[in-house]
């Protein structure tokens, strides 16, 4: 076996409990300084000596999303299903810090009113409506749900009827499409709030992992637009307004870096919604541009759950599972070439 294939300790500073652990700290300078001193014990090569580029993408580590504290913990249907994704992502990351060449995290970041959010919407009477709901086009066209009209001074330039018809617009192009139909969630991930960051334990990997290898430690932010959701990290679920628009752009540095990738490793939250519209969205560039690259997506299986919320009125029923829809979009990318690998692996050689 070369040294290539063999995995590294993971190292001694790490618990299973910072995986679980919303006010997990550590110092950076002494990490920097653990970091330097793992390179030399190990014999770890600097990032740009990689003759084969193999990039981990970790989508939504975010403590909303991966601790029960969180505003949308993602459980799945066990109640511990990103505890222990986080717990293998990171265990992954540092077997395999030498075969790594970059890490890119990604973070779903968002703001008080947008269209996903219940608090945007309103009912024929004016009340606000509930998360954990769908919103149709047709629901919209009765006036069964429509945007706040208090909103269109700072969304719309204080023209509520362009909102509303934005918003109608919005849901019909989401079920045209035919992925799915607009679906409210309660406020997360709220940029400069606690929620909004990386869980303690992913933080410190992918900075052991940067100061390690001499390599950039990416973050890339998504979802800020108003009026389009940003599932994937690749680019907004619509692209344009009714009335031309822009609501939202592709992150082609993202895509190019990816694509000129020997293989991309992807983990994270939700496998029912951000991971799996990136997968979908990479599977549509690697197609259009390098059919090839669709072999190099690995998907850490066992590093990513799909959402679903107990219905604390009903003990055993959700709110919401999405379970089904996850386990069928990870078949499908299989079946389309994408390779499904599980963290107690070594790494592909090819």
């Amino acid at each position: 076996m070369s040294a290539a294939a063999t995995e590294l300790p993971v190292p001694g500073f790490y618990r299973e409990e910072h995986a679980a652990n919303w006010d997990h700290r550590f110092d950076a300078a002494a990490l920097a300084a653990a970091a330097a001193a793992w390179r030399e014990r190990h014999a770890i090569a600097p990032a740009t000596a990689d003759r084969r580029r193999i990039e981990l993408l970790l989508v939504d580590c975010q403590k909303d999303f991966c601790l029960p504290e969180g505003a949308l913990y993602v459980g799945g249907r066990s109640g511990r299903g990103a505890l222990e994704d986080t717990d293998r992502i990171v265990r992954f990351l540092y077997r395999n810090l030498h075969r790594f060449t970059g890490v890119t995290a990604t973070l779903d970041t968002h703001h008080p009113f947008q269209i996903f959010f219940a608090d945007f919407w309103v009912d024929a009477g004016g009340r606000p409506l509930a998360p954990w709901r769908e919103v149709t086009a047709d629901q919209v066209r009765r006036g069964e749900a429509r945007p706040d009209p208090a909103l269109a001074p700072f969304l719309a330039g204080g023209d509520a009827e362009w909102l509303r018809s934005q918003a109608l617009d919005y849901c019909e192009r989401l079920e045209a499409a035919g992925k799915y139909r607009l679906y409210l969630w309660p406020p997360h991930c709220l940029a400069g709030g606690d929620g909004h960051a990386l869980v303690g334990a992913v933080q410190q990997a992918r900075l052991f992992h940067s100061w390690c290898r001499r390599a950039p430690a990416h973050l890339v932010v998504k979802g800020e637009a108003a009026l389009t959701e940003n599932y994937s990290a690749l680019q907004p679920e619509v692209l344009v307004a009714h009335d031309g628009r822009g609501l939202g752009l592709p992150n082609h540095e993202l895509i190019e870096r990816l694509l000129g990738c020997d293989a991309v490793v992807i983990a994270g939250q939700a496998a029912s919604h951000c991971v799996k519209a990136t997968v979908e969205d990479l599977l549509v560039e690697a197609r259009r541009r390098d059919p090839a690259f669709v072999s190099k997506i690995w998907l850490l299986e066992d590093g990513m759950s799909a959402v679903a919320v107990p219905d604390p009125s009903r003990p055993g029923a959700f709110l919401a599972d999405f379970t089904v829809e996850a386990e069928r979009a990870l078949a499908g990318f299989e079946a389309a070439g994408a390779r499904r690998i599980r963290s107690t692996e070594l790494l592909p050689e090819s």
